[in-house]
């Protein structure tokens, strides 16, 4: 009834207006992606060629990054799992999906933390005179990745909101579904780079 209400009370303006955000969003949400593809590629294309430059020290990846890797891609399966829960107005399920997500996210966070310190550790620092270019370049990837990984992060806390709230249901479930998308793209990004980091040195 008060649903009913709320769209009693908004003129076709602001119905308009709405529908017409709502049809941007996956499009504005695609132009971000590229974007960020674009910055990732140039990233690891400047990395090869410093790489082939000399003066680069080869290391291993700490241990604890094949724990990162399996975690974020967990999360990717907990968040299908919701937006598949939220197609069946399985409301429950949607919030355990989401709150799991964003537990393996904070996780995810957490790992590559304590990556950083094993890294220094070992004496690969990101700058200062002790540091190597092969050393600032793998802190630079990973530390960019991880600040998209906040608006990830965000987005995820701000969908559980709403599903606490009840505000998606399978007719309307346009949040999930973009949180979904881009959390989906940093989990693939992530592998590439894992991947790209622990053969190419």
């Amino acid at each position: 009834m008060e649903a009913v209400n709320k769209v009693k009370r908004e003129n076709p303006y602001q119905l308009e207006l709405k529908a017409a955000r709502r049809k941007a969003a996956k499009p504005m949400l695609y132009i971000g992606i590229i974007s960020m593809i674009m910055l990732f590629a140039g990233l690891t294309s400047a990395y090869v060629v410093r790489a082939d430059n000399g003066n680069w020290l080869v290391f291993q990846l700490p241990p604890i990054a094949m724990i990162s890797t399996a975690i974020i891609v967990m999360s990717s399966i907990t968040l299908f799992m919701a937006q598949k829960a939220i197609k069946a107005n399985n409301y429950n399920l949607t919030v355990i999906g989401l709150a799991l997500t964003l537990g393996l996210g904070l996780a995810f966070f957490y790992t590559q933390i304590s990556g950083w310190k094993q890294l220094t550790a070992q004496g690969i620092y990101f700058f200062g005179k002790y540091s190597n270019a092969s050393g600032s370049f793998l802190y630079l990837i990973a530390l960019v990745h991880l600040g998209h990984m906040v608006g990830g992060l965000m987005a995820l806390l701000v969908t559980l909101i709403k599903s606490l709230r009840r505000k998606y249901s399978s007719a309307d479930y346009l949040g999930i579904e973009l949180t979904s998308i881009y959390w989906h793209f940093l989990d693939l990004l992530w592998v590439y780079l894992f991947l790209f980091l622990y053969f190419f040195r």
